[in-house]
């Protein structure tokens, strides 16, 4: 089997942002996700906040923002310090190869070394989206008890994942976090 290119992840700025501009999901999945200039507009006016795009190899597959802290995902600080997952989608032409799940395996490592803070991240999806809530559980994440709250357009549920080198959970955490 040949080796497959690398997924890495690059600021979104003027040497990717044409490529980004070009991606596009399914029409099934636009409810979900949106457009993509809209989530660079929006992550270029929110402070703090961390936009990437996706490359395998050199093409960019997708695009990913983090935000400094799991609070304006989750509605409420969690216990350990989390980061947030605001976006994620990889473009239409690209799925069904994999890169999904393999962008959500490197992207934790990349997190705990860019934010030594965190020991977590956490995201909201909303709670028939059955593929996405598939990937996140087959990529770690794992539901908040009680993380169940309304979205924008429909119920969403909470999940999270430890990152690398993260402390052992605690009883708070075990606690509060189910399998």
């Amino acid at each position: 089997m040949p080796d497959r290119p690398v997924i890495h992840f690059e600021p979104v700025g003027p040497a990717n942002r044409d490529a980004l501009l070009e991606l596009r999901v399914h029409p099934d999945q636009r409810g979900y996700v949106g457009a993509i200039g809209d989530l660079l507009a929006d992550a270029q006016a929110c402070p703090g906040c961390l936009p990437l795009a996706i490359l395998e190899g050199g093409t960019v597959v997708g695009f990913v923002r983090i935000e400094a802290d799991a609070r304006s995902v989750a509605g409420r600080a969690l216990d350990p310090p989390s980061l947030g997952l605001r976006a994620f989608f990889i473009d239409a032409r690209h799925q069904r190869r994999g890169l999904g799940g393999r962008a959500l395996d490197a992207l934790p490592m990349m997190l705990a070394a860019r934010h030594p803070h965190a020991r977590g991240i956490a995201l909201a999806v909303d709670a028939d989206n059955a593929p996405a809530l598939a990937l996140y559980r087959r990529a770690g994440f794992v539901p908040v008890v009680g993380g169940y709250h309304g979205g924008p357009s429909q119920p969403q549920r909470l999940l999270w994942r430890a990152l690398p080198d993260a402390r052992p959970p605690c009883t708070t955490i075990s606690a509060t976090f189910s399998t």
